[in-house]
């Protein structure tokens, strides 16, 4: 672990290095918020995949680097091009993929801070001169965390504070005229195996219509995406209001902020939506919701994991290493409806979370 003595001044110049996915890089945005409440002098850069760009782009006070990772060496040598001739003081090498690493030799920094050797995977431990504490079984969000207190500033509860831009806001408002009243689900991860049947999507969406709830549809525009839509519409027999395809993220991010609760698998979206405090009712049986799932919604997550380990290891959960994911035909399938209802139910009948 790398702890500043005290009496180094805090640095002045900061490049954090998180490409993506969009859910971890909301993770990264709560390290990056908790140091600018630390450092409030230091100038940070971010270095960033292209998609995700597209919603922390709205952070006026960072700089980005965008990195297209489709792009080839040509996105590379546009980075490298970014960063010729600079230098920075710390280096937050927060991602373990050996393509964030090879971008990370791009980076020319003092301290080169990376994860611990035991979680430094793909040889991310070669790139760094400085390591986190080694810690296990941690959530996503607090491994980031761990970033900020090797660099000697203490961890306190996550902070987001991502400014919206009118334009969404409105959209948001015409889309969502009463907030805190719609469910809203955004049914596909980018891993297919994560995705809950588009019937029992319907069999909630249903019973959220019939407890006057209006029900929205949100995703990308793949054509995964479109299908699913279709296919719980069509199973619904109940009016719905089909976004996907129609939103950009910062849009997404709005509508999110209106709604009453979001109804997702491991994905993106459920870890937009606890940056703006919507509740979130996470289906997880091929990952585990301690590790991955929304931060502050952890309690509102249905948790087949362990029926998982059993069902298709052979083993409790509680024996599998702890990154293990279980995505395995039918593995959702152990995720019934009337558990989710019963979330759903818990959280209208609750106080409003803040």
């Amino acid at each position: 672990m790398f702890t500043p003595p005290p009496s180094r001044s805090p640095p002045a110049t900061v490049c954090l290095l998180r490409l993506s996915a969009i859910g971890d890089t909301c993770h990264a945005l709560a390290l990056l918020r908790t140091l600018q409440s630390a450092w409030p002098n230091a100038r940070f850069t971010w270095i960033i995949g292209r998609v995700e760009h597209k919603l922390m782009s709205l952070l006026p006070e960072v700089e980005f680097i965008s990195y297209d990772k489709r792009g080839g060496l040509s996105a590379l040598r546009q980075v490298h091009a970014a960063l010729r001739g600079r230098r920075f003081d710390v280096l937050l090498h927060a991602q373990l993929a050996f393509r964030a690493s090879v971008i990370s030799a791009l980076v020319r920094a003092d301290v080169r801070l990376g994860f611990d050797r035991r979680r430094a995977r793909e040889l991310q431990w070669l790139f760094t001169n400085r390591k986190v504490a080694a810690r296990e079984a941690e959530h996503v969000l607090d491994s980031l965390l761990g970033f900020a207190e090797a660099l000697g500033v203490p961890r306190s509860a996550p902070v987001w504070n991502l400014p919206l831009p009118e334009e969404a806001r409105a959209y948001a408002r015409k889309l969502l005229p009463v907030p805190g009243k719609a469910m809203i689900i955004s049914a596909c991860s980018s891993h297919s195996l994560r995705n809950w049947s588009p019937e029992r999507y319907a069999a909630v969406a249903r019973h959220a219509v019939e407890r006057g709830m209006p029900v929205v549809l949100c995703g990308g525009p793949g054509p995964a995406e479109r299908e699913m839509a279709d296919r719980i519409k069509a199973a619904a027999g109940v009016e719905l209001q089909d976004q996907v395809g129609r939103d950009t993220l910062p849009r997404m991010l709005a509508t999110l902020e209106r709604g009453r609760v979001l109804l997702s698998p491991d994905s993106g979206p459920a870890h937009m939506a606890t940056m703006v405090g919507l509740p979130v009712i996470g289906l997880y049986a091929a990952t585990n919701p301690a590790r991955s799932g929304p931060y502050l919604s952890l309690r509102h997550c249905v948790d087949a994991y362990g029926a998982a380990a059993l069902a298709y290891r052979g083993r409790p959960a509680s024996s599998l290493p702890w990154t293990e994911k279980i995505e395995e035909p039918g593995v959702m399938d152990l995720i019934s409806v009337d558990a989710v209802i019963e979330r759903l139910e818990g959280i209208l009948q609750g106080p409003p979370e803040v």
